[in-house]
């Protein structure tokens, strides 16, 4: 009992520290209201440099006057002069203020210093002064001028030692972002890999568009949709949960390399690898099929690690991964190889099933030998994929927008990859056949209706239309950024590389 008292002890302690800080930080504010010097009257200030430019290029710099601006993280005080650790958008830099160079000019009992001694940890200053090194040889602003350009009125987290609560970080990015830089370098490579998979696809001729978001169908997926009403329409709309049907009808409109970086949304399960709502690529290009589309993710990924990484062997959560190196096994190939269990054999549907029973692989009593087969690999093979590999010739019973092989029905021209037993991506040879395409549609939703009578699936009938005009042989892949940057980053969860990951509200 006693330990219960003392942690509540402490806690009630440690809140009303908490609340006299920020009580003593509002005063100051309302101090410096009184005295006409209201820091958030400011609009602008003209910042000339940045911290990792002067270290990068301390030598252009040395002597010259610059304008910094940033975030007091540390500071020393030491009578008539202080240190002060200024981050920025780039970093940090350490800034040399001297009461005799600050104040100088200023009418007598005026003094700049003074002000800057009750300056807090947090608070946005700016800086103008000449770079130069200190005795111990750091790169370090000579202040000739300082300016308070924004007051922090909470303190940061434990005293700038970092915010540890995982929960709190991810519902407090801004401040995460200050107290973690190495989180603020995930998301800026998050965005160099945007930039890179975007250069790499103009390279080749890709056409970027925008496909809507609101969308007037459930599609027949097996994907749960978000859904909204539109008041001036009078009616029911969904979040997409793809931009696939809209794209290629883009292919058959004639452009013919088409891609969009898009957001997805899908109303289903949370976890480290799954977000309602995330960011997918997607891409087409006509006249090519499945192959063509795993040259270019061979090609792609080899670039991004070594753009990103610095190499084609990275580390993500405790693997080298071999970026340089891809395997590519049919399903049935990956089933015998890791499950020793061969699809070939199998006569009938009964002895897939009969199969699935003795190896303790669950499978539904209709199972078909393509649903065996899925069952198979998901029990015995995802999870050897660590060094990147592509699985492909899919059954057509899970790939309803896949064209089938010609040498073989049963299966389709379909893959997917997968690193570090997770599935990164998926890719077809499009099926442009639309008499094959709304049996496969029809079936689809018929099979969801009876599994959820209140679905509101529906056949896209206008996408059955578009294939009649003409779809030209055609390969399409689509694959999750957000998966992406956590390999690239070695991040362990979705939310680690979500700048705002859906969160439920505390109350």
């Amino acid at each position: 009992m006693s330990d219960n008292v003392n942690v509540n002890a402490n806690a009630e302690q440690t809140e009303q520290e908490y609340n006299e800080v920020v009580r003593i930080r509002r005063e100051k504010l309302a101090s410096l209201k009184e005295a006409g010097k209201d820091p958030f009257t400011l609009t602008k200030y003209d910042v000339s440099a940045y911290s990792n430019d002067i270290k990068a290029d301390f030598e252009a710099y040395e002597g010259k006057t610059v304008t910094i601006a940033g975030r007091i993280v540390s500071r020393r005080i030491m009578g008539k002069a202080s240190f002060v650790n200024l981050q920025d958008s780039e970093g940090n830099i350490q800034s040399y203020i001297r009461r005799d160079d600050v104040d100088a000019g200023l009418p007598e009992g005026e003094s700049v210093y003074a002000e800057f001694k009750k300056w807090d940890i947090g608070d946005i200053i700016g800086v103008e002064g000449f770079v130069f090194k200190t005795k111990t040889g750091e790169m370090s602003v000579h202040a000739q001028k300082i300016t308070l350009l924004a007051k922090s009125l909470l303190p940061l987290p434990e005293k700038f030692h970092g915010l540890k609560d995982t929960d709190l970080r991810y519902r407090q990015r801004y401040v995460d972002l200050i107290v973690n830089p190495e989180v603020r370098d995930t998301f800026y490579k998050r965005s160099m890999i945007l930039k890179e998979i975007r250069n790499y696809l103009d390279s080749k001729g890709f056409l970027e568009v925008d496909t809507p978001i609101l969308v007037p169908l459930e599609i027949g997926a097996s994907a749960r949709p978000f859904k909204t009403h539109h008041n001036t329409l009078d009616m029911d709309m969904y979040l997409r949960i793809e931009t696939e049907l809209y794209l290629k009808r883009l292919i058959v409109g004639g452009m013919h390399k088409v891609y969009e970086v898009g957001r997805i949304f899908r109303n289903e399960g949370m976890d480290t690898k799954h977000n309602p709502e995330f960011t997918s690529i997607e891409l087409y290009q006509a006249f090519t099929d499945y192959y063509g589309m795993m040259d270019l993710v061979e090609e792609l990924y080899k670039l991004l690690a070594e753009k990103i990484c610095g190499s084609l062997v990275i580390d993500y959560q405790g693997n080298k991964i071999d970026m340089g190196k891809w395997e590519r096994l049919t399903m049935v190939e990956a089933v015998k190889k890791y499950a020793g269990v061969d699809y070939n054999d199998w006569k009938t549907d009964e002895e897939a099933r009969e199969c699935a029973k003795k190896m303790h692989v669950h499978v539904e009593d209709n199972a078909t030998k393509g649903t065996v087969l899925i069952e198979f690999f998901d029990a015995y093979v995802e999870e050897k994929l660590i060094q990147p590999t592509f699985i492909y010739d899919y059954p057509v019973e899970n790939s309803p927008l896949a064209k089938r092989k010609p040498t073989n029905p049963a299966f389709t021209e379909r893959f997917e990859y997968f690193i570090n037993a997770t599935e990164f991506g998926n890719a077809f040879s499009e099926l442009n056949d639309p008499i094959d395409q709304k049996e496969r549609f029809e079936k689809q939703v018929a099979a969801k209706r009876a599994a959820e009578p209140d679905t509101g699936a529906e056949v896209d009938y206008d996408y059955v239309t578009a294939l009649e005009y003409g779809m030209p042989p055609t390969g399409g892949l689509g694959f999750g950024i957000d998966r992406l940057v956590m390999l690239l980053t070695d991040s362990a969860s979705i939310r680690d590389v979500l700048l705002f990951p859906t969160m439920k509200p505390i109350d």
